[in-house]
């Protein structure tokens, strides 16, 4: 374990010059002695030793475990194909008027508060949508918010999914000064 480390034992005992040796270089190596270091310095002056120098890992402390990366836990197949509870479109829709409502009503149409706004509305819809507790069901929120002014555009979207279980749910929003277009697309993830 120790390279180059010559001493004479005498008995069960090894010297002092020894266990220091011994300590310096555990304590190069990341290892920390069991001994606080008042212990240490009352032991080397009535000169009673012990026999051996107790070390602790640095990954035995308490608190650095966390650093370390463990495996994802892998789960057994359910062979479920279907979903339990279907999406409810009818209450997403109904959270997607509230939160548009509330948020832009009486808001003015203002680039940059409009992107932070699509952020802001999006991480909400998003979290009301979760709290429904619908199991299996990956959601995506995308919002849109554009000026209006007197311009047409249309605004179309394409998904690859399954159509027995996979859905989508949507919003449109106009004040006088900008308008909005809310979508989330439920995903079945089995």
């Amino acid at each position: 374990m120790l390279k180059g480390f010559h001493s004479v034992e005498t008995g069960s005992t090894m010297s002092d010059v020894a266990k220091d040796k011994a300590a310096r270089l555990l304590k190069k190596r990341g290892s920390i002695s069991s001994l606080s270091s008042h212990e240490v310095k009352a032991k080397e002056t009535t000169g009673k030793t012990k026999d051996s120098v107790s070390t602790v890992s640095y990954i035995d402390e308490p608190g650095h475990h966390d650093d370390i990366p463990r495996p994802a836990v892998q789960m057994e197949n359910t062979y479920q194909i279907g979903p339990i509870k279907r999406f409810p479109v009818a209450t997403v829709n109904n959270i997607l008027k509230d939160v548009l409502t509330s948020y832009l009503q009486e808001e003015k149409y203002e680039a940059e508060l409009c992107r932070q706004m699509t952020k802001t509305i999006s991480e909400v819809i998003k979290a009301r949508v979760k709290d429904l507790m619908i199991p299996r069901y990956k959601i995506i929120v995308l919002i849109t918010i554009g000026q209006l002014n007197d311009q047409n555009m249309r605004i179309g979207s394409r998904c690859l999914w399954d159509p027995t279980n996979d859905t989508f749910s949507s919003y449109a929003f106009k004040n006088n000064s900008l308008f909005a277009v809310a979508n989330v697309y439920a995903v079945y993830f089995e």
